[in-house]
Formats: C-alpha cells, structure tokens, sequence
C-alpha cells in the first residue's frame, strides 16, 4: 500500500517551502500526500513580504473532513501562524489524528529572526508532549528550553536530551547551519542519542530544507523499521536534494532544493498510446 501522508502548514508561492515542498517531498519518497493549508505568505526566493492566517475553524474543519475520509500513516505540522492555530491543531491531534505526527515548530529562522509572537511560540511548545518526533533547527531548540543557541555538538546533544525531558517521544535537533564541512544532526529517543553526519554542500539554495527534511522522513516513517531509519534515509535524500539545487535556477535569491534530484531525467519519458 502507498502511504498517505498529510501536511498541515502554510502556503509558500515560490513552490520551495511549505506546502509546496513538503508535497515535492512526498511524491519523491513514495507517499502520497495531503494538505490542510494554515496561511498563505507573499513569498518568493527573496523572502516573505506577507502572511495571512486562515481562520483556525476553517483549519479545523480541514483537518476533519480529510481524516473522515483518508486513513492516514502520518502528519507532518509546520507552520502554525497564531496560538489560535496551534491550539486548535493540537486538540485535533488528541481528538481525531490517528497517526504519527512530526512537528517543525517553525517558530525560528536559521538566521535568528523570530516568526512568532510569544504566545504563539507558547502555543506551539504545548505540542512538543504530543508529537512522535520534534525536528527544531538550533535557534528553535534553544528558544524551547529558554536557553542560548548551542554552540557545538555537545550542547546540541545536552539540548536534545533535554527536549525528551520537556516531553518530546523523539528529537531530531537540526545542526546542519552549523561550521566546518560536514552537516551534523542529533536524533535523541528512548534508546539514546545518535548523531547523523553528511557533507555539507557549498550552495546558496537552500531554501526550505527544514520542511522538505521534516516531510521526508514522515514520508518514510510508514516505510521503515525504526524511525532511526527514516531519519537517517530523509537525511541522505536532502543532502542530494541541496547537491543538485543549483540546477533548477530559480528565483534570484535563495533557491529551493531539487526535490526530484533522483527521479528526473535529460528526457522525461511519455508513453503515448499507439495512433
């Protein structure tokens, strides 16, 4: 059976991050995927210019009507706009989600710059107890805890066995902004702390790797043994995802990542039906 998997997050125009990237995501690692759309931004490869949040009843009934309808194998959560939101979503995941749920708490940019006001950022940390796994970049692992940024690995190690303490089942701390050649991630779960190594790939474009590798590995959590293993696997697509960015060209500022590196060729191939 081709799993199904569902985004619950924001729209991104550029097609690099949110939505977007998270149903590129799916369709490459073999789910196919559904979205409950929680706002939409004036966005291109430049930045965002705007954000309009959708009203969290009709998110609400979104969710419902869609898990009424599709069994679904897992949930990936990103960008929640309002506490409202997150709230709502929240109660949802205890009421009517069956299923794993992977959190982004999109709350901080890997620059620094905070996209949430403090009650949402509140709202947000109320989910981290209900999700299967928690994916936060360095500066949103920190602002979780009330802490300064990790500064190496072993102050990420420390922050991701202190976001199981706060509740979290599993913990991916995303360290991949960090200095030197190599991209190093912490996973932490009950059975102890793993660090995840790639090489890090000299390239501007970069644009919504947070979503695509949150939405990767819950494209492959119903595909793999453990969720070490969809992690490990999600890791390695996107780094291929981001060594083949600088192909796709688009926009002037920071370009999405090659979703489809592994799948498109020179020549797509069209069967037509014999005249």
């Amino acid at each position: 059976m081709i799993p199904k998997v569902a985004s619950i997050a924001g729209s991104d125009p550029s097609g690099g991050a949110g939505i977007q990237a998270d149903l590129k995501a799916f369709s490459a690692l073999g789910a196919y995927g559904c979205a409950v759309l929680t706002a939409l931004t004036a966005q291109s490869t430049r930045g965002v210019t705007g954000v309009h949040a959708v009203p969290a009843a009709f998110v609400e009934e979104q969710i419902r009507t869609l898990v009424a309808d599709v069994p679904l194998d897992a949930v990936k959560i990103g960008m929640l706009a309002t506490a409202e939101l997150a709230e709502t979503v929240g109660a949802l995941i205890a009421d009517v989600i069956d299923a794993p749920v992977v959190l982004d708490p999109v709350m901080i940019a890997t620059s620094g710059d905070r996209l949430l006001s403090d009650d949402a950022m509140d709202a947000v940390r109320a989910l981290v107890p209900l999700a299967a796994l928690i994916t936060p970049n360095l500066h949103e692992a920190a602002a979780l805890l009330g802490e300064p940024v990790a500064s190496d690995l072993g102050a990420a190690r420390a922050q991701a066995l202190a976001l199981r303490e706060l509740g979290a089942a599993r913990v991916l701390v995303k360290g991949g902004h960090g200095a030197g050649g190599t991209s190093v991630d912490v996973f932490a779960d009950a059975d102890g702390v793993h660090e995840l190594s790639a090489r890090r790939i000299d390239t501007k474009n970069t644009h919504g790797t947070g979503c695509s590798l949150s939405s990767a590995i819950a494209a492959l959590v119903p595909q793999r043994a453990t969720w070490l293993e969809a992690v490990a696997d999600a890791k390695t697509w996107l780094t291929g995802a981001i060594a083949a960015a600088d192909q796709l060209q688009v926009g002037s500022g920071s370009g999405p990542v090659h979703h489809f590196h592994a799948l498109w060729t020179d020549t797509p191939v069209i069967e037509r039906n014999p005249a």
